[in-house]
């Protein structure tokens, strides 16, 4: 029986500005097969522009399957960029979280929340308060990990690498803000040994 895996987010999940076979949940199930394992396609719940609330209101008119083996989550950057305030932010994404950990078979460790990538650090962004945005980036993502850790969730740290290479048209889509293949490869990579880690020990492996 082939494994599932569900990924819930924004356009970083969704893959702004990038085919399909380019984004990370695609590339991490093509990594996972390339070692074997027997994986369907990413179910993906995730659009441009989602805050915490959209995507929650999305996921309460969507049928799911009865369990997932994997779950992702990274939402966030839309409730920054609108200028909500984190304490809100905190309070919508652990009822997210929640709500993956239920979609995930209860099995909090198999639930992957990502880290939210500084869109300052981008070329959109010129103009803007960069330090204001790298300083409340920061502030959501200490909840994230903060939250994942409460309810002994994966936290993965995308935004370190994100921020260093996100002035180079190699990591950026067409548009100057939304990561490209090159970028997503480097989530996928991590997600992908995560999951087969996690995969081996349940397996026994």
């Amino acid at each position: 029986m082939n494994l599932t895996y569900l990924a819930l987010g924004d356009s970083y999940t969704m893959g702004e500005g990038v085919m399909l076979t380019e984004t990370f949940p695609y590339q991490a199930t093509e990594l996972l097969r390339e070692k074997n394992i027997q994986i369907s396609a990413a179910e993906i719940i995730a659009k441009t522009g989602w805050t915490t609330d959209e995507l929650n209101d999305a996921i309460q008119q969507h049928t799911f399957l009865t369990g997932y083996d994997f779950v992702s989550l990274l939402i966030g950057v839309n409730n920054q960029y609108r200028g909500r305030v984190v304490e809100n932010f905190a309070e919508e994404f652990e009822i997210l979280l929640k709500k993956a950990i239920g979609f995930c078979k209860n099995k909090p460790a198999n639930v992957f929340v990502l880290s939210i990538p500084d869109w300052g650090k981008t070329p959109f962004a010129n103009g803007k308060d960069l330090k204001k945005i790298e300083d409340e980036i920061n502030a959501f993502n200490d909840v994230c990990k903060m939250v994942s850790d409460k309810y002994d969730c994966t936290y993965i740290d995308v935004t370190d690498s994100q921020r260093k290479n996100a002035g180079n048209a190699e990591y950026l889509s067409a548009d100057g803000l939304h990561p490209s293949a090159k970028e997503y490869s480097k989530w996928a990579k991590i997600l992908s040994e995560k999951i087969i880690e996690l995969h081996s020990a349940e397996s026994g492996q």
